[in-house]
C-alpha cells in the first residue's frame, strides 16, 4: 500500500531518535524527545487551496525540520508515517 498526499501535503518518515546522550547516558524510549528531522516520501500536487496558488517547494528525497506538533501520524504496516503540510516545514536541512 502506498500513501499519496493530495493538495499541499507530504508524507514524512522521521529518522531515528539519538538512544544515548553526549555524555553517554541510555535514554529510555519514554524520555526520548521527538524527532523534528524527517525525510519527505512523497508529495502533492500543490495547486489552489483556498483560491492561493500554492507551489510545493520541497521534493522526495529532502530531509527536512518539521513544526514539533505537526501533521498527523500514520501506521501502514509495521511502518509509521506523518502526513503534514508544506506550511509545517521550517527548513530543508542541506
Amino acid at each position: 500500500m502506498k500513501l499519496r498526499p493530495l493538495g499541499d501535503r507530504v508524507v514524512l518518515q522521521f529518522t531515528a531518535a539519538e538512544e544515548t546522550t553526549k555524555g553517554g547516558i541510555i535514554l529510555a524510549s519514554s524520555a526520548q524527545e521527538k524527532p523534528q528531522i524527517a525525510e519527505i516520501l512523497e508529495v502533492g500536487p500543490g495547486g489552489i487551496i483556498d483560491g492561493k496558488e500554492i507551489k510545493m517547494e520541497v521534493k522526495v528525497g529532502d530531509k527536512v525540520i518539521l513544526n514539533k506538533y505537526a501533521g498527523t501520524e500514520v501506521k501502514l504496516g509495521s511502518e509509521e508515517y506523518v502526513i503534514a503540510k508544506q506550511s509545517d516545514i521550517l527548513a530543508i536541512v542541506e
